[in-house]
């Protein structure tokens, strides 16, 4: 995984939006506002793992929903859960046997998923494949088997890539050959679309900013919980290299020496686990550093109010959810100015530094000094100014607008796919991924023979327009009285 940081100095402070070249072609007729879609999500990361990913499809899908579009998912399976299940509003998960690689992320030949994902897709009706992160396997593996029955494809990037060592090369030229066909990208910061169009060689006009967002009514300030006998801060996240551990690590023992009431909440885990319990071994801080382990996602918001000042350390972010979270929880945030994250939040709600020991140190002790004098906004007045910055609602709104611009575009055939494949990722890769497009094109005649599409049972819809609920929330809207008539 790449850990490159990009300069900041022009980006927007401003939440990100749909940018300018994408929103005048995004603007919708009256026909298309009416307009509703049969999505399906596609990632490796999703329920019952947990992390920005699978809580960004969760919360999409529902306002999705919400919106009268039918949505379905597929991941793979997870231990004995397999099969199909439904969540809450009628949102179906198809739960894939597919045999999982690392880190969550399945195995691939391109090949062995077709029969699935097909079957998925014919079931459901689907007329929009919409892939989630680079790192997933499976969401690779849709976007090719999609192309190749002719569908409507949109991929969403969640993260960040370096260009000079051997995982990023290797994962670049993968998503090179997997959006050189695709007709649409969305990254979450403005940072995060300069990376991905460098990484993947697309043209800017396909690409838009849709950020994140944070469910304001999970996180909401609660200043009783606080012990305001000491000042904590809270650090909530996977504890891995890129996340910026060996920077906590040298940060701990130094502001401890200095502020005999300071403590750090620790929610997380991963492998530099133990270089945070060597660090509290060696410096006798038990009672100082509490090390929670893995939180569920219930359960943040309880970790969070307990504490003064949230602390990110991350070395690279395309976009910083756990800093809002924070900020809406009413804690002072301060963190490494890397990546997406400076786009974030405005300059009066977060203190940015170096990623560096001493900078963020120093940072720290910045914000302590504010407190310790009272120099700092109450957390219900940081709430406000938070809950109204990034929101579920507008971001499935923008992410609709995209779906509307995908479905006027033609899905390229075979020979075009071909010659787009060999012109834009060069003779070698494009030549073998050429070669894999035919195959994958056989193996779909093959399997339209052995069983064709009209005699695959279409799905009841659990969500859309024609679901009990669509109907429910169709016959609710038509005996609402119009404003117009009175």
């Amino acid at each position: 995984m790449g850990h490159r940081k990009r300069g900041h100095t022009h980006a927007p402070k401003t939440p990100p939006s749909l940018d300018t070249h994408s929103s005048n072609s995004l603007r919708l007729s009256d026909h298309e506002q009416g307009l509703k879609h049969r999505i399906c999500m596609v990632s490796d990361f999703f329920y019952p793992n947990m992390g920005g990913v699978e809580s960004h499809i969760y919360q999409l899908s529902q306002c999705l929903i919400e919106k009268g579009h039918k949505v379905v998912i597929a991941t793979h399976a997870y231990g004995d859960r397999r099969g199909i299940r439904y969540l809450i509003n009628g949102l179906k998960v198809y739960y894939l046997p597919l045999q999982v690689m690392y880190n969550q992320s399945t195995a691939t030949t391109c090949f062995h998923s077709l029969p699935l994902l097909r079957c998925v897709f014919v079931r459901e009706r689907i007329t929009i494949v919409h892939a989630h992160s680079s790192f997933s396997a499976m969401a690779h593996d849709a976007l090719f088997h999609a192309k190749t029955m002719g569908l409507n494809t949109v991929f969403t990037d969640h993260s960040l890539f370096g260009f000079a060592d051997l995982s990023s090369v290797l994962t670049n030229k993968l998503l090179t050959v997997s959006l050189c066909d695709t007709n649409h990208i969305v990254c979450v910061s403005y940072t995060s679309k300069e990376n991905t169009v460098l990484r993947a060689a697309l043209d800017p006009e396909i690409v838009s900013v849709i950020p994140n967002a944070v469910d304001p009514t999970d996180f909401t300030p609660d200043p009783c919980r606080r012990d305001n006998n000491k000042i904590t801060i809270v650090v909530i996240s996977r504890l891995v290299y890129r996340k910026g551990i060996d920077l906590l690590s040298g940060i701990i023992p130094e502001l401890c020496g200095k502020h005999p009431d300071l403590c750090f909440l620790i929610g997380g885990e991963g492998p530099k686990r133990i270089i945070l319990e060597e660090v509290r071994e060696k410096y006798q801080l038990h009672d100082r550093v509490r090390l929670l382990g893995a939180l569920d996602h219930k359960d943040v918001r309880d970790v969070l109010v307990q504490g003064h000042i949230f602390l990110n350390t991350s070395l690279t972010e395309a976009f910083c959810m756990a800093i809002v979270e924070g900020a809406s929880c009413g804690l002072q945030v301060v963190s490494t100015r890397v990546g997406g994250i400076p786009e974030v939040l405005p300059d009066e709600l977060v203190t940015l530094c170096e990623p560096s020991v001493h900078s963020i140190c120093d940072g720290l002790e910045t914000v302590i000094a504010r407190i310790r004098t009272g120099n700092v906004e109450s957390p219900s007045t940081i709430h406000r100014k938070v809950r109204t910055l990034y929101t579920w609602r507008n971001v499935a709104e923008r992410t609709e607008k995209v779906y509307n611009r995908v479905c006027r575009e033609p899905v390229l055939p075979l020979s075009a796919r071909l010659h787009r494949l060999r012109s834009h990722c060069g003779a070698v890769a494009g030549s073998i991924f050429s070669f894999v497009a035919v195959i994958n094109f056989i193996f779909l005649l093959f399997l339209q023979w052995l069983r064709p599409d009209h005699l695959i049972d279409v799905a009841i819809d659990s969500s859309g327009p024609h679901s009990r609920m669509g109907q429910h929330l169709s016959k609710k809207k038509s005996k609402a009285p119009n404003p117009a008539v009175s």
